[in-house]
């Protein structure tokens, strides 16, 4: 069986989702399926069940395929750093902070790390749904590119192009793909499918013919526009989620600071037909709300000063209801922190945090990654770990009357845990089982989208 390729004709094509809805579409299929993306650029990350470090998108396409996750689903990962740098992690663990002109540079001792955890995968798998990054035909980047042309080449995949028609341009964006394609790669496109259509779908019977006829390039579907409020990868796919909910109960603010991470922490909240989000990213009234969440940060310091430039550091310190805060955020509310090693920062920095916790944060050199089972507030919680801070006094949790923080990522997609802490916000709170919309969610989702797409092509193509 051939490995596929997910090719987006642009950024923001859907091509997250259209890796896990081919993989499921082939699993139901009878074949073994995993999902890998070789080179992900993001601060939302998630540690595996080998106790390494990907990025939430392979993290969540894995949970919906039902495959153990680890670093061999997304062997590079850039995550901010310091400055002009990344953060370089490489088969699941830290290496260094690069110039990103240094790491492109560099590029060529990556691929070995690339090349090992894909001939893993392949070997234990029928099939690799291999999702590519950006646009696959950056002319300046190409000899660049691991998550595109260097997979589809190197493997010889077969490639499905993918084509954001929300954002105009489409015929454009899917001829100019595909003829700037190398001619290998070109003759091993399946098709096109085409992404994010509202309307009525046969106004765009034309539009078919043309790519089919004119183009020589088989359409493999045409899907409609769906909210699928689950899998968040970056800060773009965060801000198009939808809530439509008229009678919630509670308010809830989230802080919105620039280097925000692992913000899918908030996703059972987004789910929630009781609770309201709202994501904060100016010094806005905070009265409106019962419940304020500071989330995960990259650079906890940077962002820390960013919330005193813009006043919001005074209005949540004057705020007398609900906060909760998690990791980065959790870490702003001690008395200091100290990145004595320059870990975030250019050179080694002390910032006064919030002082709500009488303790100090120390940036420690060896990252923390941990997945494990942890005694929260009372309650047995599954989540995960992944920081430099060390609280001596509070290395896991800490809370008072209206304040909560906790290191640990993931504490919300408990149901028990999030029933109790809202029915103690608004006594009318009764609660979901988040484990069970998610799986409706993905069903629902990948089965529609899966009645629009030419299956019988697609499986002739790679069997």
């Amino acid at each position: 069986m051939k490995n596929i390729s997910i090719f987006g004709t642009s950024s923001d094509a859907g091509k997250s989702t259209l890796t896990f809805v081919i993989g499921k579409i082939l699993q139901e299929e009878g074949f073994s399926v995993a999902a890998f993306k070789a080179q992900n650029v993001s601060n939302n990350s998630k540690v595996c069940d080998d106790g390494s470090e990907i990025a939430i998108a392979q993290y969540f396409q894995s949970e919906v395929l039902g495959v153990p996750t680890s670093y061999h689903l997304n062997p590079v990962l850039l995550k901010s750093g310091r400055g002009s740098s990344a953060s370089l992690i490489v088969e699941g663990k830290v290496i260094t902070n690069k110039d990103v002109r240094e790491y492109y540079r560099d590029l060529d001792l990556l691929k070995p790390a690339v090349k090992r955890c894909y001939e893993y995968l392949d070997e234990k798998y029928d099939c690799i749904v291999s999702e590519g990054a950006g646009s696959p035909v950056e002319l300046n980047l190409m000899d660049k590119d691991l998550s595109n042309i260097f997979i589809a080449d190197y493997y010889n995949t077969k490639i499905i192009l993918v084509a954001n028609i929300e954002k105009g341009g489409v015929f454009a964006s899917i001829y100019g793909c595909y003829h700037l394609l190398p001619k290998k790669l070109r003759q091993n496109v399946i098709g096109v499918i085409i992404n994010k259509f509202r309307g009525d779908i046969s106004l765009f019977d034309e539009g078919i013919r043309i790519i089919e006829e004119d183009f020589k390039i088989p359409v493999l579907g045409v899907l409609p526009y769906s909210a699928f409020n689950l899998g968040f990868e970056d800060s773009e796919s965060l801000q198009n989620f939808i809530q439509i909910k008229k009678n919630y109960k509670v308010n809830v603010g989230v802080i919105s600071y620039p280097t925000m991470s692992n913000y899918n922490d908030i996703e059972p909240l987004i789910a929630d037909e009781e609770v309201f989000v709202e994501f904060i990213s100016s010094n806005i009234s905070l009265d409106k709300f019962d419940l304020i969440i500071l989330p995960g940060s990259k650079l906890v310091i940077k962002d820390l000063k960013w919330l005193r430039d813009t006043g919001l550091f005074e209005n949540i310190k004057e705020f007398k209801k609900n906060i909760f805060t998690i990791c980065g955020g959790y870490e702003m509310m001690f008395e200091s922190l100290n990145d004595k090693y320059a870990l975030e920062n250019e050179s080694a920095t002390i910032e006064k945090g919030f002082a709500f916790i009488d303790d100090d944060i120390i940036f420690e050199k060896e990252k923390i990654l941990k997945k494990s089972s942890y005694k929260l507030f009372g309650f047995d919680v599954s989540g995960f770990e992944i920081h430099h801070g060390v609280s001596k006094k509070y290395p896991l949790e800490y809370e008072n009357k209206n304040l909560k923080g906790t290191f640990i990522h993931g504490i919300f997609d408990n149901d028990e845990f999030r029933t109790s802490y809202f029915k103690y916000i608004c006594h009318d709170y009764e609660g979901f089982s988040f484990k069970e919309y998610k799986k409706s969610k993905v069903d629902e989702f990948v089965n529609k989208m899966k009645s629009k797409l030419d299956v019988k092509r697609i499986l002739k193509s790679v069997l």
